[in-house]
């Protein structure tokens, strides 16, 4: 488990991540050392939601092997971690599935991610696929997956165990962890570092979003991204004079 775990975030913490794309939370990680904590290769599954924050609530999966899960009814080969995991997730949690990259099989189906939805949960991610696409991206649920299948998980997974560290898509999340996704996909945050990033990056989707409005309206890159010390003066002139239009009596 994450070392501060038990410590509770502030709710503002997780408005704020949910503010921002993963792509700002990549650049703030960045600076503070983590490299790769974007989950490549991972889809949202429907367009009914634009994203999720929420606190990791791992599963690790391993080959299934014939004498410890043998053919038959899917539903009952006695491996029933993965129906637990759905009936513990809670509100701000979001399920996330080590498949080891494998989509020969589902990480769960349309069931299982609705009773998830049900209980609360922020999300379901795996770096496998999911089976029921079509039923589950009508459920505006956030989900995402590497693919869609009809294989049922027992014919190539075995759920190892629950709410240890994991890999997901080559990155290691820790139980706890924040994992942020928006419509290009999914990135972890570190728990310890989530508060200290959280107001840093809502900062910076403005700059940038005044910054990119500078670039349509024909300013070259040179001076404008990344921005000068004039261009940053410039910026702060307009975030006040913004800031008095929004709050007329903040000088009062």
């Amino acid at each position: 488990m994450s070392p501060d775990a038990s410590v509770p975030l502030d709710g503002a913490v997780f408005e704020q991540l949910g503010r921002v794309s993963t792509a700002t939370l990549a650049t703030q990680l960045y600076k503070r050392g983590i490299r790769q904590p974007f989950l490549v290769g991972l889809s949202p599954v429907g367009d009914g939601f634009r994203g999720f924050v929420g606190e990791a609530f791992t599963m690790r999966f391993i080959p299934s092997r014939e004498d410890i899960d043998p053919m038959g009814d899917p539903y009952r080969t006695g491996n029933v971690l993965q129906w637990e995991a759905v009936e513990s997730v809670g509100p701000r949690q979001v399920l996330v599935v080590d498949s080891r990259n494998d989509t020969s099989a589902a990480s769960a189906g349309d069931m299982l991610l609705t009773r998830a939805m049900k209980r609360g949960a922020a999300g379901f991610v795996t770096d496998g696929a999911f089976r029921d696409g079509a039923a589950i991206a009508a459920l505006g649920f956030p989900a995402y997956a590497r693919a869609i299948t009809a294989t049922t998980r027992p014919a190539a997974f075995h759920v190892a165990d629950l709410n240890a560290p994991i890999a997901c898509a080559d990155v290691a999340v820790y139980p706890g962890d924040i994992l942020v996704g928006d419509r290009d996909g999914v990135i972890v945050v570190p728990r310890a570092l989530a508060a200290e990033i959280a107001q840093p990056s809502v900062e910076q989707e403005r700059l940038e979003a005044w910054l990119h409005q500078r670039v349509r309206d024909g300013e070259p890159l040179w001076g404008t991204y990344p921005p000068s010390a004039g261009t940053l003066r410039a910026y702060e002139a307009w975030k006040s004079a913004h800031q008095e239009r929004q709050n007329p009596e903040a000088r009062v």
